[in-house]
């Protein structure tokens, strides 16, 4: 099992960065998975900083998002379509053929679920995908009894964030909010895996993720059998784990 623990924000997030940096400039035509949150943010600016300083080629790099909020505008602050654009997207200056993302709205969200695996499959597969934990270990919006064999779906969402959701849009009771994501099986298949958690308040999930039982409960669990997944954390988000022991 890789475990790297910082002991900083500012080097966690260096750290982080430079694992999508390395991506790219150890294979130009990569396609790279990148999720959205509080933890991501920041990260992906950095990235935009060392382009700016080192001006490595992104051309033929396929950037493409874990999962989008349904029946909302793409132009939402909160749609992932809009924080990927707006934190990495633009800045360098990535064309619309080579950002993939799920769609917000649509009338057939099965077909679209598998037309967007079928083009990730096209271009070659996931070479690297980032991911965020969430508090109850969900991962994109896979949250806890989501099946763990699952392929892209449209899932439910946490309750706190549908309120949020509609309360920023508007959205009225009757339509129905959601989250469409790549499911467990498609996470499971990327040839590289960098979950990033930092913060006292995923200590406790951090620990069941990395030593308790892997089950559907805690989705992130899973990821104790890929076999190339780093887990990048904070010395806070680190603090009840025994670091040595987990590596052997």
């Amino acid at each position: 099992m890789k475990i790297t623990v910082t002991n900083d924000e500012s080097v966690f997030d260096c750290t982080a960065a430079s694992r999508i940096v390395n991506q790219i400039c150890a294979k130009p035509s990569s396609v790279i998975g990148l999720s959205t949150g509080r933890t991501t943010g920041n990260i992906h600016r950095l990235v935009c900083k060392m382009h700016e300083e080192a001006d490595f080629d992104v051309t033929d790099v396929t950037f493409f998002g874990l999962d989008e909020v349904t029946n909302v505008d793409r132009e939402y602050s909160g749609a992932c379509y809009k924080m990927l654009r707006t934190e990495i997207i633009e800045s360098l200056g990535v064309d619309e053929d080579h950002f993939l993302m799920l769609p917000t709205k649509s009338d057939d969200f099965e077909r679209e679920c598998r037309e967007f695996r079928s083009e990730l499959s096209r271009r070659g597969g996931i070479d690297l995908l980032i991911l965020g934990l969430g508090e109850n270990g969900h991962l994109g919006f896979n949250q806890p009894g989501s099946p763990l064999n699952g392929t892209a779906w449209v899932a439910s969402m946490d309750e706190r964030l549908e309120e949020r959701i509609r309360r920023e849009t508007g959205t009225p009771a009757e339509t129905d909010l959601g989250g469409v994501t790549l499911g467990i099986r498609d996470i499971m298949h990327a040839r590289r895996i960098v979950l990033v958690a930092k913060g006292e308040n995923k200590r406790e999930i951090v620990k069941r993720m990395l030593t308790g039982e892997i089950s559907s409960e805690c989705p992130a669990s899973v990821l104790q059998l890929h076999p190339d997944c780093e887990f990048l954390l904070d010395a806070a988000a680190a603090a009840d784990i025994n670091v040595c022991t987990l590596r052997n």
